[in-house]
């Protein structure tokens, strides 16, 4: 790499005098720009030295490879004279460029508090789901399952039971949620939750019955008539009442001293917001989480089809501003109350826009003759069939333009179709191409040709389009990597096969599923991630240091058989400025396998808000033909972990 015409051509491609602040990590640039207008976004992506650019967090970080970044960065910042900060001022300096959000503030309040609880829900929803299969007539036949076959009857009461607790409960699981993101005690906001739905009160399915033919009971608190109403099923009610409970709590905790505190502050907060609940917060929550989702099925139940549409169309969108993050909570309701609702109109519409999304990305892979493009558009392509979009979207679609315009009208065609014919979610699932199994079971055979159609309409489309789009010669071409006469050295002496072992000791987790974009879409390259329970690192075959850092936070290394591996402890951990890290080796030390590289501080990088999941990647992946991960969970220091095929 000619790292002075890279930073040369980056300073041309990001804009004149457009570079506010500059910092770098292990594998990219991290920069905060005065103007991103100004970014020739298609000359950064077409460039054969840069592997991929992206947004987070106020900034634009640019992925160039270890061992190159620092070079790069180097020549940047002696051709602009912009002074180098450390990485706590380039987040202090992009922090204070965001302007504060309150829509997207609350949104995220909404994700902290739901996400934790989807997996309980997913659960419950996939076993109602297995529930509706065994006990639904006309599915299989004039009789259900459970009739054809009595003997499995307690079977499916069983699953029947399973799949009812966690929406029975809800309030239990958002109590427990909520108050810990407001700051409470969780187990006081879980307790309060239980009174919320004790027995003793009037089921919260049943108090609009019970109300309108008179069999409410009721207590006279202080002349007042209180409903003894249970909240069963309830979402908005909860959390009204634990931000309530949380501030009690808080408020006690500052006035009480020690021995007083821990004594009487849990009773003051639970007794309190108790008679409030009961009183004032719950009935008039109910109304309004009521009036919300009575509001939402009537929207469905007019506009049918053709809101499903829009809906469907935008979807994408919707996604890329994270206001989708509010929708968890929103399917909550509906599925709460699902014998009045019929269910979740979001559920099939997300299948729809995730489905065509990925329809469109592969259909790049067909079309493109870039290399990178094409490497990027395989795996992102399935990752969004499968319900994660984000590779697809930001890695292919979006800098493209097109597939992504492509996979709109796709979504909304199909999300039209099913909502024609009324295609409801009785439970929460995988918004992806087998998202039929949480899809009510008359409904299924509607659901999968709509997915058929959003595929077909989004991959025709882009394919179409991208013929004669990316047939023009700046994008047909695919950029020619620089030769490099040690790596050529070095491919020429591998085998067949290269197995590469395990630096530590862990459990497996597929690259897909790391949180860092960088990483989970490939850009470095193909490889595995190893979330890990002992703090040292080694050599993972012998070779020759090429990459370290005064942060102790990654490793690269050319291994004596050609194989280019970057060994990165944590996500974000530069920030920690080699807090916890000690690195035990240099540039160009001849290694062994087994080796000790470094050790880190798994606790430290918890504790300081990161994640200690070490990613390791073959960022040559392009010299194989295949980069295989074992399967097995569990892995120990010198466990095989890849397996490199050569061309």
């Amino acid at each position: 790499m000619n790292h002075k015409q890279v930073a040369e051509d980056i300073l041309k491609m990001l804009g004149e005098d457009n570079i506010q602040a500059a910092a770098h990590c292990a594998t990219r640039l991290r920069l905060v720009l005065k103007d991103d207008e100004n970014i020739d976004q298609q000359g950064l992506d077409n460039h054969p030295d840069i592997k991929g650019t992206f947004k987070q967090n106020g900034q634009f970080q640019i992925i160039i490879g270890p061992g190159d970044v620092n070079k790069v960065y180097k020549e940047l910042t002696d051709a602009t004279g912009i002074q180098e900060v450390s990485k706590d001022d380039l987040k202090a300096i992009s922090e204070e460029e965001k302007k504060p959000n309150p829509i997207m503030s609350f949104i995220k309040l909404l994700s902290d508090i739901f996400v934790p609880i989807i997996p309980a829900l997913v659960a419950g929803g996939l076993l109602m789901a297995l529930n509706n299969v065994l006990t639904s007539p006309d599915l299989f036949g004039p009789q259900s399952v459970v009739e054809m076959f009595p003997a499995i009857e307690d079977v499916a009461s069983i699953i029947n039971l399973l799949s009812s607790a966690p929406f029975a409960f809800l309030p239990i699981l958002i109590g427990y949620s909520a108050t810990k993101r407001f700051g409470g005690n969780p187990y006081l906001g879980a307790a309060m939750a239980m009174a919320m739905v004790m027995p003793d009160l009037v089921n919260g399915y049943a108090v609009a019955n019970a109300i309108e033919d008179g069999t409410m009971s009721y207590w006279n608190i202080f002349g007042l008539d209180v409903a003894q109403a249970g909240y069963q099923g309830s979402v908005l009610p909860v959390l009204a009442v634990s931000w309530i409970l949380a501030n009690i709590e808080k408020f006690f905790h500052k006035r009480l001293a020690n021995a007083f505190d821990f004594t009487f502050t849990p009773m003051f907060a639970v007794i309190i917001t108790g008679f409030l609940t009961f009183i004032f917060v719950g009935p008039m929550m109910r109304s309004l989480s009521d009036g919300l989702t009575d509001g939402l099925v009537w929207l469905y139940q007019t506009t049918g089809g053709f809101g499903l549409g829009i809906f469907g169309t935008f979807y994408s969108a919707i996604v890329i501003t994270g206001l989708h993050q509010s929708f968890p909570t929103i399917e909550t309701m509906l599925l709460a109350d699902v014998a009045n609702t019929g269910g979740s109109f979001i559920f099939p519409v997300a299948s729809m826009a995730n489905v065509a999304q990925g329809a469109a990305c592969l259909a790049i892979f067909f079309v493109t003759k870039n290399k990178k493009q094409k490497g990027l558009a395989s795996s992102a392509s399935v990752s969004a069939m499968l319900g994660i979009t984000e590779p697809a979207i930001f890695g292919v679609n979006l800098k493209l333009k097109f597939p992504f315009i492509c996979g709109m009208i796709g979504a909304g065609i199909a999300s039209a179709f099913i909502g024609f014919f009324h295609v409801l979610a009785v439970a929460m699932g995988p918004a992806s191409v087998i998202g039929f199994i949480s899809i009510a079971p008359n409904s299924i055979s509607m659901f999968l040709i709509g997915i058929v159609i959003s595929m077909v309409v989004a991959f025709t489309l882009t394919f179409i389009y991208g013929k004669r789009k990316l047939a023009a010669p700046e994008n047909d071409k695919s950029p020619e990597e620089p030769a490099n006469e040690t790596n050529t050295e070095a491919t020429s002496v591998q085998a067949d096969e290269v197995t590469i072992s395990s630096p530590l000791t862990g459990k497996l987790i597929p690259l897909q599923e790391v949180n860092d974009q960088v990483f989970s879409s490939e850009m470095m390259g193909k490889g595995i991630a190893i979330y890990p329970e002992k703090q040292q690192i080694v050599a993972p075959a012998d070779g020759t240091i090429t990459v370290t850092y005064d942060s102790g936070h990654a490793f690269g290394i050319r291994t004596d058989r050609g194989a280019e591996i970057l060994i990165h402890i944590g996500i974000d951990t530069v920030n920690l400025n080699g807090e916890g890290f000690d690195c035990k080796v240099s540039q160009e030390q001849q290694v062994k396998k087994g080796d000790i590289l470094g050790t880190f501080n798994i606790d430290g990088i918890k504790s300081a808000g990161y994640d200690p999941t070490v990613m390791i990647i073959i960022t040559n992946t392009g010299d194989y033909a295949e980069v295989s991960p074992v399967e097995e969970k569990e892995i120990a220091e010198g466990d095989d972990i890849l397996q490199l095929n050569s061309r």
